[in-house]
């Protein structure tokens, strides 16, 4: 009998330092990404307020508070579908570079803004870079790790995105009113290039494919199109992840604006109320919303990608009138937060894990892209409704958000024609 050790079964076993590197790297990019798109939702009511040259919490400072987050969404659409694309096409790695590039040098100019086009122009060129960003650090980090650690490595990079709310719910509460420095610093992710292009090196799988004979050319849009599977996945993939920014944009952030509601009804200052919601957003539901990220992986791992999916958005759609209904007083609003961003937030470590599992190596960040930036294509409309409900006087925000909780159920429906792949092989 062998006196051998039985083998490990943890699901980090095998993993290498240079694939915890490769993590790192994707999640400091992601980090730096989500700063930039949350940035904007804790500055955007001072930001405008100074140049509408109107009171912050104005009803015109709170719709083109909506526009601007739908123009961001339609620049990750576009930059995620064309950084995708070039991604399959030229490598991972070069287009990271470019991606993180785009989104720090706009993020830097935003600081300069001194009229509603120009932040329209640069809140379109960050988001074109925040949406080429995610594709391909999630196709990265999908093909770097084995089969039994993809999920968890996969809910790991996206949960990192908690590091960068509270970066920048940190920032936000320094600067106050100074909000062009806060877009200043978004200039400092650059320095993550350096590191990209001296660690990271293109993924063995992207090179065989690339060498192959007689195959499709990386990134070939028609086969994406024609072929009937990878058609389907990206069509509920798109839906699915709609359902998710829809949610997020509408829902999700919208605990800031239930947090300061419920402080003003308490008595506390406009001013006041503005700093604690943020804090209450910004750090607390954000760090539920932590754990539910890093809760996806192991639960997807060990239940399935569909019924993980379906379990978290039924929840979610029941969380949400508890936490706009329930609470009396802020301290009970606060000690709901966390659960409330938990379930509101955990689906989206699903689609880094769930999306690059859909397409194979020639299109894996095309596709993946076209499901979540696909998805921000068609939040768009979610949030201008979303932002038209809440500029109403005479709808009460807890009704809108309760309203817009029913996407959750259509998001359960939209995952079940899509396929289970928990414990497959990512698809050549």
């Amino acid at each position: 009998m062998s006196d051998a050790p039985p083998p490990s079964t943890a699901w980090y076993s095998g993993v290498t330092r240079a694939m915890w590197l490769v993590l790192a790297i994707a999640s400091a990019g992601w980090i730096f990404d989500v700063y930039e798109g949350q940035i904007f939702n804790l500055t955007r009511n001072h930001m405008l307020g100074d140049i509408l040259g109107q009171p912050a919490d104005s009803p015109e400072v709170k719709r083109y508070g909506d526009f601007f987050l739908a123009v961001f969404l339609a620049g990750g659409t576009v930059g995620g579908l064309g950084f995708g694309y070039l991604s399959d096409r030229f490598g991972r790695r070069p287009i990271m570079v470019v991606t993180i590039l785009m989104y720090s040098l706009f993020s830097g100019l935003t600081g300069f803004a001194t009229e509603l086009w120009q932040v329209a122009v640069l809140r379109f060129l960050v988001a074109t870079g925040v949406g080429g960003e995610w594709a391909v650090a999630a196709s990265l980090v999908s093909e770097v790790f084995p089969t039994k650690a993809r999920a968890h490595a996969s809910a790991i990079f996206h949960a990192s995105s908690v590091l960068g709310t509270w970066l920048a719910a940190i920032v936000a509460m320094q600067v106050q009113n100074s909000w062009r420095l806060a877009y200043l610093i978004g200039v400092l992710p650059a320095l993550l290039i350096l590191w990209i292009r001296s660690s990271v090196k293109e993924t063995e799988q992207w090179q065989h494919r690339k060498e192959l004979e007689n195959a499709p050319p990386m990134g070939y849009v028609p086969d994406l199109v024609s072929h009937p599977t990878w058609r389907r996945h990206a069509i509920f993939g798109v839906a699915l992840a709609a359902v998710g920014l829809g949610t997020f944009w509408a829902i999700t952030v919208a605990g800031q604006d239930l947090a300061r509601q419920r402080l003003i009804a308490d008595g506390v200052s406009p001013a006041e109320a503005t700093t604690r919601a943020q804090f209450a957003y910004g750090i607390v539901q954000t760090a539920g919303g932590g754990l539910g990220l890093l809760a996806f992986g192991p639960l997807a791992a060990r239940f399935g990608r569909r019924m993980t999916f379906i379990v978290f958005q039924a929840l979610a759609f029941a969380i949400v009138p508890i936490a706009c209904f329930v609470p009396q007083s802020y301290p009970q609003l606060l000690a709901l937060l966390p659960v409330f961003g938990f379930l509101t937030l955990g689906v989206h470590a699903g689609y880094a894990i769930y999306f690059p599992e859909l397409f194979p190596t020639h299109l894996r960040s095309t596709g993946a892209s076209l499901c979540f930036n696909g998805g921000r294509l068609l939040a768009v409309p979610i949030l201008l409704l979303s932002g038209f409900l809440k500029a109403r006087p005479e709808v009460d925000l807890r009704w809108a958000m309760t309203g817009l909780a029913g996407l959750f159920l259509v998001g359960i429906l939209v995952v079940v024609p899509l396929p289970e792949t928990r414990n497959e092989s990512l698809p050549e």
